[in-house]
């Protein structure tokens, strides 16, 4: 009948997508990382998950910067477009922040046909990856969505960003709603999905090196995950499932007026 056809279509499809996992680590390594095991990251075989291995932090940044740049498009022909490094840290050589002016540099440097705008400290520019970083409701634009520039003019004091295909434009003085997203903090990543993912992972972010921020971080990926750091900063993080004990003893503390 109806049913079996249907049980039979469901298992060749698994058949096909366990074909083609064979050499696939990425959804193997989520489990690991979930059960609180360690990720399999020296295995020959692995066409998808690998670690670049450093102690450094400014090493680790740099590092990043050439995967997104020339390493990965190179090896595996995939633009730096479609490649999203996600930081579990803001501050620091391998935080959002210094990554994002690092990266923007090595994929969108100035030129002269690309039109900038200084916003406080940040350029935006023609080309750049960027985030909404509020809900706005007008431009039916939300906290978390992403998308690049494509227009920037000075006399219309205007910047037009293509999010999912639709061009958004935002007044100058709007500039504030926007961050750049060549590199993201894990949970604005939440929600989404890219190509590749790159993930620096060091023990100077013990205080961010938690199980859930790991898994959260690595099935983002779709094609490839590529962590740069150390083992042992893994191994912290695969270790620490106390997010959730941590946050139930905030909300106590916050309703108790500590």
């Amino acid at each position: 009948g109806r049913g079996e056809n249907l049980a039979g279509a469901a298992v060749v499809r698994l058949d096909t997508i366990f074909r083609q996992a064979a050499g696939s680590y990425i959804i193997e390594n989520a489990h690991r990382i979930n059960r609180g095991q360690m990720p399999v990251l020296d295995n020959d075989k692995a066409t998808d998950f690998f670690l670049f291995r450093t102690e450094e932090p400014e090493r680790a940044a740099q590092l990043v910067v050439e995967l997104v740049r020339e390493r990965i498009p190179r090896r595996f022909a995939i633009p730096p477009q479609d490649i999203q490094v996600l930081s579990p840290m803001h501050r620091g050589v391998v935080g959002v922040g210094a990554l994002n002016e690092a990266i923007q540099q090595a994929v969108n440097p100035p030129a002269a046909n690309r039109p900038e705008r200084m916003v406080g400290s940040r350029i935006f520019r023609v080309g750049d990856r960027v985030m909404q970083i509020r809900n706005n409701y007008d431009k039916e634009v939300y906290n978390g969505d992403m998308g690049h520039i494509t227009g920037l003019d000075a006399i219309e004091q205007q910047v037009v960003v293509s999010i999912d295909g639709r061009p958004v434009a935002y007044d100058f003085l709007e500039l504030d709603e926007l961050t750049h997203a060549y590199a993201v903090s894990v949970h604005k990543a939440q929600g989404s999905e890219f190509p590749v993912v790159v993930i620096p992972v060091l023990t100077t972010h013990y205080m961010m090196l938690q199980r859930n921020l790991l898994y959260t971080a690595v099935t983002r990926a779709r094609r490839l995950v590529v962590l740069v750091g150390q083992p042992k900063a893994i191994g912290l993080a695969v270790r620490n499932n106390r997010v959730a004990e941590r946050y139930t003893g905030l909300a106590e503390r916050l309703s108790s007026g500590d």
